[in-house]
């Protein structure tokens, strides 16, 4: 199990966690909770050897593996098949050692026993349904490593975590960068993953389906409970109501106590009872809420403008070549106050109507029809990287409102929890859930009446994507969402649009008979993987036993070949020495004698071990052949 007893962390001089003890037991599936910066990723750096505690321990077994996502991954020449593969190391290893034609056949038939054992036969497939259901398609599989962009080679990653064959798998927000569908797909299979998962992500959904147990960090404090992440928030918010009775019942005797001390305490026919009164109350410890974090609440400027129809689409092609659009024959008109979630495949085209919407891509074919008042802010999935990271949240706020004092930049960035203090420090000192709280301030400065949100919740916590909800709600303006937060999505969208093979229509449903749909389609691919899959083992088991039969006779054809180069060499030496024309006179007579005797002798000696050769592989051949009809 892993065990952490009586463990303080620290980081950089900051005490993340206090006097922590749990276990977690093979096999659980655990959340780890809390707000950003409260040390989860720490702990995680801990639990890999990366950090030592400052007190107390933290073990888990010598034979564990420990399985993670690798946060960096340089331009590599090798397959995004060869990259997923190296997450299983013994069996690279394995690999390796069967191709070495010198090991004796009782090593070689260990070696194949273990293979099998591991699955051996089955790991490429494997590691390519990871792909595939990581959103990769069946030409990006041999692609090389350097071809993909970051977001990409994060997800090449995470197969390569996943594949490996862990007793402890470590994932820190495994769904940033994922559309939904992919989501769903990686939500199956940690379902059916059967060793011991700790998990950080801020997807309440993802973490009820996932997990059956929660780690809370909160006040340096961790607590282990039992069940999924909603089950886990009752329990814990049941502990706060009870601490707040408590603390509020102490208040109560701790004022009725000074109270008697202060009326009796000088009168000497009571001094001795308010003595001990007043020893009682200095001993009545205080009742500790967990959080004295101020909520966070976002105030969304209303539109200045609402136009009766913000832009409408006609018979509108999107994408970048004429032939081949991403999207065909578009329809849609967005009205004030909708609120649209947009559903789809990764590479379906969202983004690409996200950008056509916002005016950063011209339609192919078609017409746009923008209302003259409107007024787009659009945060794209990489909208952080144009923060410029010298300039504090503050100048960024005052570039787009220069008449501003510093009191109203302040005042606004107050909104969106940022301190006075924090204002001023450069950007690049922000922890990504800062950056991503900049970035949405900076769009809704611009007072929008369509919202275009493209997966903004990347890197921002649970409390900030709930106060992000109720924000939208409240906004007067339009809203059109992409997120693979299902949670973020059900509460803040009314409709849903769904684009798949270049249409855009408006799905029937809500999101829980999409997703219903989406889990039926891949557990039918599931259903056909597999029966491929039995077709490809069987295929691979018979080419094994076949390799495994004609060994033996690989090995002496091998032998004889080496003896052959060896006789070979010696011979032509002979030969070149009998070039030597003094040889041939009398007095060197004695010398000659010896080489031709040696030259027949070889020659003899080359021809057996030719004929045995032959012999040898035509027999080969002939076993090849026989196998492979059976």
């Amino acid at each position: 199990m892993l065990r952490c007893e009586h463990l303080n962390l620290r980081r950089a001089g900051q005490l993340l966690i206090e006097d922590a003890s749990f276990e977690l037991h093979p096999g659980q599936h655990c959340a780890l909770t809390g707000a950003n910066g409260t040390g989860k990723s720490s702990l995680f750096a801990l639990i890999r050897g990366e950090l030592e505690p400052d007190q107390g321990y933290c073990t888990l077994p010598e034979d564990w593996t420990i399985a993670h996502v690798a946060q960096e991954t340089p331009a590599l020449p090798h397959s995004a098949l060869e990259h997923v593969l190296l997450g299983d190391a013994e069996w690279i290893s394995l690999r390796k050692q069967l191709r070495d034609t010198q090991l004796p056949e009782a090593a070689i038939a260990t070696l194949h026993e273990r293979f099998e054992q591991i699955g051996g036969w089955q790991t490429e497939s494997r590691a390519a349904r990871l792909l595939h259901g990581l959103g990769f398609a069946d030409a990006d599989i041999h692609k090389p490593v350097q071809d993909f962009s970051g977001g990409w080679r994060m997800r090449l990653n995470l197969a390569q975590a996943l594949l490996c064959r862990s007793d402890l798998l470590l994932l820190d927000e495994p769904t940033n960068h994922l559309d939904m569908e992919t989501v769903l797909w990686l939500e199956q299979w940690l379902q059916r993953y059967s060793g011991t998962l700790l998990l950080i992500s801020h997807d309440r959904q993802f973490l009820d389906a996932v997990c059956d147990h929660v780690l809370h960090l909160e006040n340096r404090k961790l607590r282990l409970f039992r069940g999924n992440y909603s089950q886990s928030e009752h329990k814990r918010l049941e502990q706060q109501r009870l601490l707040q009775k408590q603390a509020e019942k102490t208040e109560a005797e701790r004022a009725h106590m000074a109270d008697f001390v202060r009326r009796f305490r000088a009168k000497a026919s009571k001094a001795k009872q308010a003595q001990s009164r007043l020893k009682a109350l200095e001993k009545l410890a205080p009742v500790l809420l967990e959080s004295g974090r101020r909520r966070l609440v976002f105030d969304f400027p209303q539109p200045d403008r609402q136009p009766a129809t913000l832009i409408k689409l006609d018979e509108v092609s999107l994408g970048w070549d004429d032939a081949n659009p991403v999207l065909r024959n578009i329809r849609l008109t967005l009205l004030p106050g909708q609120k649209l979630g947009l559903l789809g495949p990764n590479g379906a085209g969202k983004s690409t109507l996200m950008r056509t919407l916002a005016g950063e891509l011209q339609p192919l074919a078609g017409q746009c029809f923008p209302a003259k008042g409107l007024q787009v802010g659009y945060f794209a999935q990489h909208q952080m990287d144009r923060l410029h990271l010298e300039d504090s949240a503050r100048s960024h706020v005052q570039r787009q409102q220069p008449s501003w004092s510093e009191q109203q930049c302040w005042d606004y960035l107050g909104r969106f929890q940022f301190s006075k203090t924090k204002s001023e420090q450069p950007v690049a000192e922000y922890s990504g859930g800062e950056r991503a709280r900049l970035a949405l301030a900076l769009v809704i400065l611009q007072r929008p009446n369509l919202l275009l949100l493209d997966e903004p919740t990347n890197h921002l916590d649970m409390e900030t994507r709930e106060a992000l909800a109720l924000a939208l709600n409240d906004f007067d303006g339009a809203v059109l969402l992409i997120s693979h937060d299902r949670h973020l999505l059900q509460l803040c969208c009314d409709h849903y649009l769904h684009i798949d093979h270049g249409r855009v229509e408006a799905w029937p449903g809500n999101l829980e008979d999409w997703l219903q749909h989406m889990r039926r389609t891949h557990e039918a691919d599931s259903g056909k993987s597999d029966k491929v899959e039995h077709s490809a083992r069987e295929r691979r088991k018979r080419a094994a036993r076949i390799r495994a039969q004609l060994q033996p006779l690989k090995k002496q054809c091998q032998q004889l070949e080496k003896d052959m180069d060896r006789l070979q060499t010696a011979l032509q030496k002979i030969e070149t020495q009998l070039l030597d024309e003094t040889l041939y006179t009398v007095e060197n007579s004695p010398r000659l004698q010896p080489l031709l005797q040696e030259q027949g002798q070889l020659r003899q000696q080359l021809q057996e071990k030719e004929n045995q050769w032959l012999e040898q592989t035509a027999a080969l051949e002939e076993q090849e052949h026989a196998l492979s009809q059976e």
